[in-house]
């Protein structure tokens, strides 16, 4: 198999955890990809209309996109056990979405700032952005500490691979302030060695 791959993307980061905590790393080739919407991978293209990593070129079909449904894939290939059938399904999806909302909103700041000249940036807009990213912060502190303090699986990975772009790329807005049981869970979450292993970094 083949990842279209950015060390610098949370999205793949969240794959390249599942393949590690399910023991496929060496199953897959990365692909280091470029690509902005302004300036989208022809290459990445033909493997993702929409021009966005990850995605997964299978041997035995075709490629794969949108960071859930590869991560889902790959804990089904592998045998994993990050998405939870019972009483807990419902709430690892809905974690993960949240985990995901907070992605695509500070990905939208990020791109505020870095594409978009800055004589037409919209401030009201990135404060709206950033509203998203503080009340899901403060929502996860305040009623998920408990899910989170149980057996890995795909919502804590994003809530990890989530707070981890923060620090990334808007450490200067700080999200720990006030959420200290979710700033204490991050901590520790962190050392665990596939997250530690696939820390966000610009491409060299």
């Amino acid at each position: 198999m083949k990842l279209s791959y950015s060390p610098a993307s949370p999205y793949v980061r969240k794959v390249m955890v599942v393949l590690h905590e399910t023991g496929q790393l060496d199953d897959v080739e990365l692909v280091t990809t470029t690509t902005t919407p302004l300036s989208p991978s022809l290459e990445l293209i033909g493997k993702n209309p929409l021009g966005k990593v990850p995605a997964l070129e299978r041997d035995d079909g075709p490629a794969l996109f949108d960071s859930r449904v590869i991560c889902a894939y790959l804990n089904e290939r592998g045998k994993g056990s990050l998405y939870p059938e019972g009483a807990r399904k419902w709430e690892v999806r809905t974690l993960e979405a949240l985990a995901d909302g907070i992605l695509d909103a500070a990905l939208a700041v990020t791109y505020e700032a870095r594409l978009r000249p800055e004589a037409i940036r919209f401030e009201a807009w990135t404060d709206g952005q950033w509203g998203k990213v503080a009340r899901a912060c403060a929502v996860l502190d305040q009623r998920w500490m408990s899910h989170l303090a149980g057996p890995l699986d795909i919502g804590q990975i994003g809530v990890a691979c989530a707070l981890g772009y923060l620090d990334f790329r808007h450490d200067a807005r700080n999200w720990r302030q006030g959420n200290d049981a979710l700033a204490a869970w991050f901590e520790k979450i962190e050392s665990r060695p596939s997250l530690a292993a696939t820390k966000p970094r610009d491409a060299k």
